[in-house]
């Protein structure tokens, strides 16, 4: 826009050439700038109060209208040129340094932000602009709370945009040496006039300090001038300055101003999503930008209170790096900023290594693993302390569920769970943390082994096939828990023998519970579908007696209610292991293959173990450990679905499946029916308490009839799970579900 100022001049030279005048008004604005420093003598009155806003307000305008006009493109006009060979930025930055007038920073802030944006000609290579452009950056920042932080964010975006139209400017803006006379002549913006050009290279005095501007050949009160600079004008230091567009970055994302804040954050995610190779390598290799980022993430860590309930960090939900602060509302509680600011950086750095480059990527993951997850967390993890072990385990849980980068999920499952994949041993020696946490599943703390199961269900939920293969899959691999020497029958008919499985005894025959007939069931090669189906799921449905179940007097959605929560889950869980190459069949066994013992794996061994006690454990944590074998058997792997869902499987000696523990389960549980009295009774009234149906009172057996429930309605959910992944190749097939309890 052209000023008021300009337009006057254009009009009262009528024929002169433009630039000429242009020129001299741009001089005598500057010269006002320089006067007042030599004609004030208060030093109190505020920048905004005196001339300098508006003289540099009709610079600026002048650079702007001089450009419309040139001719040639990319041509520096005359103005331009007394701009660059006179240093006029480089007093600035000394004047907003002295900051006098009072806010003079914030004017030159705001000077330097629209010149660079609103001047088309390339800047930012020139000696005598990106100089102090980096001195710039080194005032702002020096404190929270700084009064030109809105100036200084607006000043970042601008860089921010710049470097992104052009990636070769990020080493001119972080390096904080003279780089200019090192790069080749064909690279360089469009030359200035010899005399000009010559400052490029020149652009201090002797003595090292900036040359002051002579504006036509007068001193301008010089001396003046100077008495309100700092004594010393401090060069950058060769390599990377202490202070730079990172660490400003960094600072501003720390402000208490929302906006600005968020800003910032903005800004630092397009420098790191820079589309080029080299700049990307040079942001990593030459900048703090990464160990700055993780540095941030473990001060918030530690600054977070000791304890912190797990149920609080459960529930604190849908907190973001866009809008970090919870909302404020009556569900407050001790540490809940310091917890939301802390999930809302984790969130912050996932999108970063999401959306940045892949040298920035991979470089700022690494650098989240070995500072944060190695050095921070993991002490917390491996603790004697419950408390440390529960909060550390609750937090990793809500950070698993925030985590959507392929890179930093890499790193996760790497730190979480090891790099071994060969299957494991009973007595081998696995991955520490790993068995640490698998370990604390079985916890004597019962808090402390419900936080791990839901830490093992959001990893369950994770795409990577890392996960569930170094759990559950290389100890299946084979097929070791199929009987040794057997042959692949036609049908699964007479394949189940409860009377040689070891964990099935005379005694516990006796005790009332006898198998059902046996169904005959093709194997998933060669069987009729619905039939197939249908004998599994009724294997689920009718292994809890009837005497031990409820739901029907209480007119309970019941398995058809499962069907329709498994189907979804299901689909979700094929939709994000596609890409896996899984087999659609399992593979075939091969008599010549030496006999390998079989172990179903820690994982499984500790979730089979408390499922064999879930007539024992509380109420709580008996859901958590059937949500996580829930999960485990919605994974469409044929193996999966045949050790955990298939009730006929030839069990080789020893071996045991969740079958098999459920049926021990239900025969340890006709036993102690017999020395429950009025059990159905106790059992109806547990189960209308936990529905909220009946008042809570304290009732004997509690523990044994809460397990009851639990055990049918996980049944019921086998069933289901089994019904919508069948056939196992093919989870696409859509069949009525089976009336429950029809064989």
């Amino acid at each position: 826009m052209l000023s008021r100022l300009g337009a006057l001049l254009q009009e009262a030279v009528g024929a002169r050439e433009p630039s000429i005048d242009l020129l001299q008004a741009f001089v005598e604005h500057w010269k006002g700038i320089t006067h007042y420093y030599i004609e004030s003598t208060d030093e109190n009155t505020p920048a905004k109060k005196t001339d300098i806003p508006w003289r540099l307000k009709q610079m600026l305008d002048i650079l702007v209208y001089e450009e419309q006009q040139q001719v040639a493109v990319g041509e520096a006009g005359p103005c331009l040129e007394y701009l660059l060979q006179h240093k006029i930025l480089e007093t600035l930055c000394t004047l907003g340094k002295a900051e006098y007038p009072p806010g003079m920073r914030q004017q030159v802030f705001q000077f330097f932000s629209k010149v660079l944006a609103q001047v088309q000609h390339p800047l930012l290579h020139y000696l005598s602009v990106h100089r102090p452009v980096q001195k710039l950056l080194r005032l702002g920042g020096t404190a929270p709370g700084s009064v030109t932080e809105k100036e200084e964010v607006q000043f970042t975006t601008v860089l921010c945009s710049k470097i992104q139209q052009d990636p070769e400017l990020l080493a001119y803006i972080l390096e904080g040496k003279k780089i200019v006379g090192r790069k080749k002549a064909c690279r360089e913006p469009t030359p200035l006039p010899k005399d000009t050009a010559s400052h490029r290279d020149n652009d201090c005095s002797h003595d090292g300090a900036p040359a002051r501007p002579q504006l036509d050949g007068e001193p301008c009160g010089a001396q003046a001038l100077n008495s309100h600079m700092p004594a010393e004008t401090e060069e950058l230091d060769s390599g990377t300055a202490e202070s730079n567009l990172i660490t400003s970055l960094l600072g501003l994302c720390q402000s208490k101003k929302s906006r600005v804040a968020l800003k910032a954050q903005e800004n630092l995610l397009l420098l790191v999503s820079v589309a080029s190779p080299a700049a990307a390598t040079y942001l990593v290799q030459s900048s703090p930008c990464c160990p700055a980022i993780v540095q941030h993430l473990c001060q918030l860590y530690r600054s977070m209170p000791v304890f912190l309930d797990p149920a609080d960090i459960a529930a604190l939900e849908g907190i973001s790096w866009r809008l970090p602060s919870a909302p404020s509302d009556e569900a407050s509680f001790p540490g809940k900023e310091a917890l939301a600011a802390f999930l809302g950086w984790f969130d912050y750095c996932d999108h970063l290594i999401t959306e940045a480059h892949t040298v920035v990527a991979d470089a700022l993951a690494k650098a989240v693993a070995e500072k944060f997850f190695m050095e921070t967390l993991q002490p917390q993890l491996l603790h004697v302390s419950e408390q440390s072990i529960l909060t550390s385990t609750a937090l990793l849980t809500a950070m698993l569920r925030q985590l959507r980068s392929p890179a930093l999920l890499q790193e996760a499952v790497a730190f979480l769970l090891g790099t071994d994949r060969q299957p494991e041993a009973p007595r081998d020696n696995p991955h520490a943390l790993s068995a640490h946490l698998i370990g604390h599943c079985d916890h004597l703390s019962d808090e402390i082994s419900i936080a791990t199961l839901r830490l093992f269900e959001e990893l369950l939920q994770k795409p990577h096939e890392g996960i569930i293969r170094s759990l559950v899959l290389r100890n299946l691999e084979g097929r070791p828990y199929v009987a040794w020497g057997s042959p692949e029958p036609e049908s699964y008919e007479d394949t189940l023998d409860l009377e040689e499985d070891p964990y099935f005894t005379d005694s516990f025959l006796d005790s009332g519970f006898q198998p059902r007939a046996k169904p005959r069931l093709a194997l998933a090669t060669s069987y009729d579908g619905k039939t197939a189906v249908t004998e599994i799921v009724n294997s689920f449905l009718c292994l809890v007696p009837e005497e031990a179940k409820t739901s029907a007097f209480l007119e309970e959605t019941g398995y058809d209610t499962y069907v329709h929560d498994a189907y979804g889950l299901f689909q979700e869980c094929s939709s994000r292991v596609a890409s896996w190459g899984w087999p659609l069949t399992p593979t075939p066994l091969d008599p010549h293959e030496p006999e390998r013992p079989f172990f179903e794996g820690h994982f499984l061994r500790v979730l089979f173990d408390r499922m064999s006690r879930i007539l024992d454990q509380p109420y709580s944590l008996n859901l958590q450990v059937t949500s996580v074998l829930s999960r485990l058997a919605l994974f469409p792997h044929p193996h999966i679905h045949e050790y955990l869902l298939d009730p006929y499987i030839s069990l080789a000696p020893g071996c045991r499946s969740l079958f098999s523990v459920l049926v021990r389960v239900i025969g340890d549980l006709m036993q102690r029916i017999q020395r429950v009295p009025q059990f159905p009774g106790k059992l109806l009234l547990v189960r209308k308490q936990l529905t909220g149906q009946a008042p809570g009172e304290q009732l004997d057996h509690q523990t044994l009839l809460q397990g009851v429930v639990v055990l049918e309605e996980f049944c019921k959910e086998l069933a289901a799970i089994a019904f919508v992944k069948f056939p196992p190749h093919d989870p696409r097939q859509n069949l009525s579900p089976v009336p429950e309890g029809q064989v």
